[in-house]
């Protein structure tokens, strides 16, 4: 019986070693000597301190700041460890209502633009529900507000979000983009150093 078990044994502590701890260790190694800031998170800093990740939306709702998608993860917006969309169909009348309440949130916050169109990506949720990005049209629509709250020039932070667009990976995957917490960190040192 013990020569049936030792291989088995030294077969299952061989390979624990080869793939619980020596794979690991290479392939963190690699990734930290290859691509050292995506390994670690992709984080944004300022001032020395960590403002979030550029993978991973964050809530901000404050009248002075740009706003991201909504998000449908709980218990609270943008929790990676509930990343997921509200599964709500078309046809669902939670999806209706949710939209048209996002809808008036916005007309709220930003009256003078009752007769704008809402770019889509502000009252519907992405698939993860971390999506940190919203399409340049959601940006540029909210840079009335932000101006307005921060007393800019509407053009200068309207440039400041043309700056902000990134274009389609390898030029042609996806579409253009904006990432919310880099355009705030940035409106920040606008605001900062004077318009």
């Amino acid at each position: 019986m013990f020569s049936t078990i030792r291989p088995a044994v030294s077969l299952l502590a061989l390979f624990t070693l080869l793939t619980g701890v020596a794979y690991p260790l290479v392939v963190t190694g690699a990734a930290q000597a290859i691509f050292p800031t995506q390994a670690n998170g992709s984080l944004i800093e300022s001032k020395g301190q960590v403002m979030g990740s550029r993978l991973i939306g964050q809530s901000f709702d404050d009248a002075r700041y740009f706003w991201g998608r909504p998000s449908a993860t709980g218990p609270g917006p943008y929790n990676a460890a509930a990343s997921a969309g509200s599964n709500l169909g078309p046809t669902n009348p939670a999806l209706t209502t949710a939209v048209r309440e996002r809808v008036a949130a916005l007309r709220v916050a930003d009256p003078e633009q009752a007769s704008v169109s809402i770019p889509v990506d502000l009252v519907t949720t992405s698939g993860s529900g971390l999506d940190p990005h919203i399409s340049p049209a959601a940006a540029l629509y909210q840079v009335h507000r932000v101006a307005r709250t921060r007393r800019l020039a509407e053009e200068r932070v309207r440039a400041l979000v043309l700056e902000h667009v990134e274009a389609r990976s390898l030029g042609f995957l996806g579409e253009p983009r904006v990432n919310v917490l880099l355009l705030n960190a940035a409106l920040d040192e606008l605001a900062d150093g004077g318009a």
